[in-house]
């Protein structure tokens, strides 16, 4: 049986990843920490340290989507979709924290002369590197595929976690071949992909932000004012009108009809432009139609 599609399915596949990617973080933070603190790596100790807080956020996408999924009720009649935007944020600033916790975390180090980590620190951060990565590309399609802010933060929240080890095996491998003389370049290694890690964060709230800030879509808006314009009776679409709750969008649309139509007839124009908007569109939950006379022209008044 194939898959459901929809947006229903699309929140359950969301769901079922952020738990995919909650369980994965539980079990390589546990192996980070026992290998740094046994393989004396500052690097891996910090990788652990922000793995928690991917865990963290992992468990914040899954929780925004459960909520995003539930049903408009009669406190929330536009539907419960807002909280992907929210989680998508709150994502994105434990990305921040986490960037400038491992950078504070490695100039601390920097003052205080170590030996360099064991050698098996080495392999481990390998295998991580691979496990992050594959989470961060099949994350990264699901949100691509979905529109969703929330899955794009997690997704580079799996990426950020990546980078991190591998800076630290850069750092750990000039450590190990260049002695207690380099082992700095292990908190090096981790101080330059805090900034990278810094940077994305930044990038990465930028969408849920203009989301919640009711940013026009105008991709949608034009096709929307496309298929209005197919529909029997419509004269000229005057706006359209949209904004994104959740992985949908609501739309506010002006149509314009002959001044001369009766209400029966106006209302059906309506209903037929917002039900050829749902039928093509399906990232559209919900179309407000407003009936406008075409030209401006009001009912016993001469056209201008």
């Amino acid at each position: 049986m194939p898959d459901p599609v929809g947006p229903s399915a699309d929140l359950s596949r969301g769901q079922r990843l952020s738990l995919l990617g909650l369980v994965a973080n539980s079990v390589l933070v546990g192996v980070k920490l026992a290998a740094g603190l046994l393989g004396n790596s500052y690097a891996l100790i910090a990788d652990a340290v922000e793995s928690s807080l991917d865990i963290l956020g992992s468990f914040v996408v899954w929780r925004g989507l459960r909520i995003a999924s539930k049903p408009a009720d009669q406190d929330h009649p536009y539907g419960h979709g807002r909280a992907e935007q929210i989680a998508g944020i709150i994502v994105a600033l434990m990305l921040a924290a986490a960037a400038i916790l491992i950078a504070l975390g490695a100039l601390r180090e920097m003052a205080s002369p170590h030996p360099p980590p064991a050698w098996y620190t080495l392999p481990v951060l390998l295998g991580v590197i691979a496990v992050k990565e594959a989470l961060a590309r099949v994350v990264g399609q699901a949100s691509r595929r979905m529109n969703s802010a929330a899955l794009a933060s997690d997704s580079w929240h799996h990426r950020s976690d990546a980078i991190t080890s591998a800076a630290a095996a850069i750092g750990i491998t000039v450590a190990l071949v260049g002695g207690e003389p380099y082992s700095v370049a292990d908190e090096a290694a981790a101080l330059f992909a805090s900034v990278i890690i810094l940077i994305n964060a930044w990038r990465l709230a930028q969408q849920p932000v203009a989301e919640l800030m009711d940013a026009h879509p105008p991709h949608i808006a034009e096709q929307a004012r496309a298929v209005a314009g197919t529909v029997r009776d419509v004269g000229t679409v005057e706006k359209v009108l949209g904004r994104k709750i959740g992985l949908r969008y609501v739309l506010d649309m002006h149509v314009e009809v002959d001044p001369d139509m009766t209400v029966r007839d106006s209302h059906r124009v309506a209903h037929e432009v917002k039900d050829a908007i749902l039928a093509a569109m399906p990232s559209v939950q919900d179309v407000l139609v407003h009936i406008e006379p075409l030209g401006g022209v009001r009912r016993g008044e001469p056209p201008q």
